[in-house]
């Protein structure tokens, strides 16, 4: 009877262990193809983005509009605006049609980012948080804004969350790899 709880309990403890190793290892599967596509589509807007409105020969109008986190602008004459998941473009074409239903003959309306929503850093760097966003940004780039990798980092590979096409993707990457406004990169800790 004692031998067979004997072997219960070291039966229990080696599964623990190994459910405590497997949790360290957790692996994220590598980045879908649809990460790389989504750096070289048009920039899509969403909560946070910072944009700079002219609409010409309008002084009252033309200024600086937040995408608030519903997804939308406060625009003047117009109220809200949905900007969430739209390009430039379009969300210049949808403040034009919107004025020109009453308010303006033919308004000339052109828009660009001010400031970009954050990416932000966590796991083994130096300073993790939120960090401001610039075209062109890689990983390793946001690393190095956040104090850099630390003594146990793993600085082959990083993983990075993102949203594509409103569903939240994490994958991992090389530390080369671009990426994109309210990324959020995480380095891990290297396990040797």
């Amino acid at each position: 009877m004692q031998l067979a709880r004997l072997k219960h309990v070291l039966a229990l403890a080696i599964a623990g262990s190994s459910l405590m190793i497997a949790g360290c290892t957790t692996q994220s599967s590598p980045a879908p193809e649809s990460f790389k596509q989504a750096a070289l589509q048009p920039y899509r807007l969403d909560s946070g983005d910072r944009l700079r409105v002219n609409v010409f020969e309008q002084t009252a109008l033309s200024n600086t509009y937040t995408v608030d986190q519903a997804g939308y602008i406060a625009f003047p004459l117009i109220g809200q605006v949905a900007a969430r998941g739209q390009t430039l473009p379009a969300l210049e074409g949808a403040i034009a049609a919107r004025l020109k239903r009453g308010y303006l003959r033919d308004p000339d309306v052109t828009i660009e980012v001010d400031r970009y929503r954050p990416v932000f850093v966590m796991g083994e760097v130096g300073r993790p948080g939120q960090y401001s966003y610039v075209p062109g940004m890689t990983a390793q780039t946001a690393v190095a804004i956040a104090g850099g990798f630390t003594s146990r980092a793993s600085q082959a590979d990083v993983d990075v969350t993102r949203k594509i096409n409103g569903e939240v993707i994490t994958g991992r990457t090389t530390v080369v790899t671009q990426v994109l406004a309210g990324d959020t990169i995480y380095v891990r800790e290297r396990l040797f």
